[in-house]
């Protein structure tokens, strides 16, 4: 894609945004940037050498322009988007422009829970194969950072967000590890959702490979029709002698393709949960489908000890574990999390509302929560909805969660934050919160 002299506008001046302004610049574009907040644009005129204005003059801002680039937190409701669709210029998200400026093969991961993880897990085993492996997107590193590199292929997360404004974009390998609610505050409903997910998909050639959940029935109907071949995994055998695919056996995790079973122990992997031994079944079989010898899987899954903010040990005081799942951000998540202990859980969860439906989260902390600690915006309906199921407890906010759990605790006991919000009222990001989190506990 040449972008020599073309006037290229940004909305939203994130991290993706700033990712995008580079790339653009080093292709000889010229960079319009849209951002609604006064001190973003303040310190971005101290950062780059670009015209920078307020949002709110959409003239302006369309006028001679060519592309318009939306950072993922932009809704495709945003007034600029509507009226550059009504301009007939050209949107693309910056995963779309990636795709079009790498010169490297793109491996994709979508679903909605296990996505940081499975990347991380199925980049670092390219990685260790030897490979110049670029391992981001959605994850944490723009996958436009990838333009330019000397990545022979490039592992990315990838959000529903970021696939709203896709045309080309094509992972010869992509991954759809699971559906449920999320996001419908964006997206509208989850049929909407759901279609949007699959957009990852949409562009792939009969070549490419499509490595889907088959115990999801949402999955399963959404990948019928794709252009790729199918891949599963799941947790009951492939029965069909010549089938596919990937299961669970024992302490074993089976798979078979080109005519050869492969063995590989989880006995002694790091991660916790029976969500997370989903995950290890999707990264090992697009490993394998990749080329990765499965002596390189094994050592991986021995040595990989997960990403930070998913079910992460923060610390044990007098016989209290302190976990931090702060990347728990919808109730299908939850519900994984707390499934993954047999100790008495105490939660710690609100946030900011995605539009989901809380009650599926009844049955479970009817058996796993022994006391239940809202805070947030969401805490009234999270207790409308929870609150008669165990013991519950509104406090304003995380730091005062911590302190009410702990005095509440007993040694065996799990304190849990998982908190089936966003985190945008009280932080700046689910990361954010988790630091909060550990520093609170830190503190105890």
């Amino acid at each position: 894609m040449n972008l020599t002299g073309k006037t290229v506008l940004i909305i939203g001046l994130g991290r993706t945004g700033e990712s995008v302004a580079r790339c653009v610049r080093a292709h000889g574009g010229h960079v319009r940037i849209a951002d609604s907040h006064a001190d973003a644009v303040a310190a971005a005129h101290t950062q780059f050498d670009v015209e920078i204005r307020s949002d709110d003059d959409a003239d302006g801002l369309l006028r001679g322009v060519q592309l318009v680039i939306p950072s993922p937190g932009v809704p495709a409701t945003h007034p600029l988007l509507r009226e550059a669709v009504r301009r007939r210029v050209a949107v693309q998200s910056e995963i779309e422009l990636a795709y079009r400026l790498l010169t490297c093969p793109v491996v994709a991961v979508t679903g909605t829970n296990g996505k940081s993880t499975t990347t991380a897990l199925l980049g670092e085993m390219i990685r260790q194969s030897g490979q110049e492996t670029f391992i981001g997107g959605n994850l944490g590193t723009p996958l436009i950072d990838a333009v330019g590199t000397a990545s022979t292929v490039a592992v990315a997360e990838i959000s529903s967000f970021q696939l709203e404004w896709v045309e080309q974009f094509r992972p010869q390998i992509g991954v759809f590890l699971n559906l449920s609610e999320d996001h419908l505050d964006r997206h509208g409903s989850f049929e909407q959702y759901g279609r949007t997910k699959r957009r990852l998909f949409a562009r792939q050639r009969r070549s490419d490979w499509v490595v889907m959940n088959r115990d999801n029935a949402r999955v399963q109907a959404l990948c019928h029709g794709l252009p790729g071949r199918l891949f599963s995994f799941g947790w009951t055998p492939v029965t069909e002698d010549k089938s596919e695919g990937a299961w669970v056996e024992a302490e074993t995790l089976v798979l078979r393709h080109a005519g050869r079973e492969m063995h590989f122990a989880l006995d002694d992997i790091q991660l916790r949960g029976r969500h997370n031994i989903a995950n290890v079944m999707a990264a090992v079989s697009a490993a394998t489908l990749w080329g990765v010898p499965p002596a390189v899987i094994q050592t991986v899954l021995a040595s990989f000890t997960g990403l930070p903010h998913r079910l992460e040990l923060v610390a044990e005081k007098n016989g209290v574990a302190y976990i931090n799942d702060s990347k728990g951000t919808n109730i299908d998540a939850v519900v994984q999390s707390l499934n993954s202990f047999s100790e008495p859980v105490i939660l710690l969860a609100g946030g900011v509302e995605k539009g989901g439906d809380y009650r599926p989260l009844r049955e479970v902390v009817q058996t796993k929560v022994k006391k239940l600690i809202l805070f947030g915006q969401a805490q009234r309906s999270l207790y409308a909805a929870l609150g008669q199921d165990t013991e519950t407890l509104l406090v304003d906010a995380l730091d005062e969660a911590v302190q009410a759990a702990h005095r509440g605790a007993r040694a065996g006991d799990i304190v849990l934050l998982s908190p089936a919000c966003a985190s945008f009222d009280q932080f700046r990001s689910y990361a954010h919160r988790g630091e909060v989190f550990r520093s609170s506990v830190a503190a105890l």
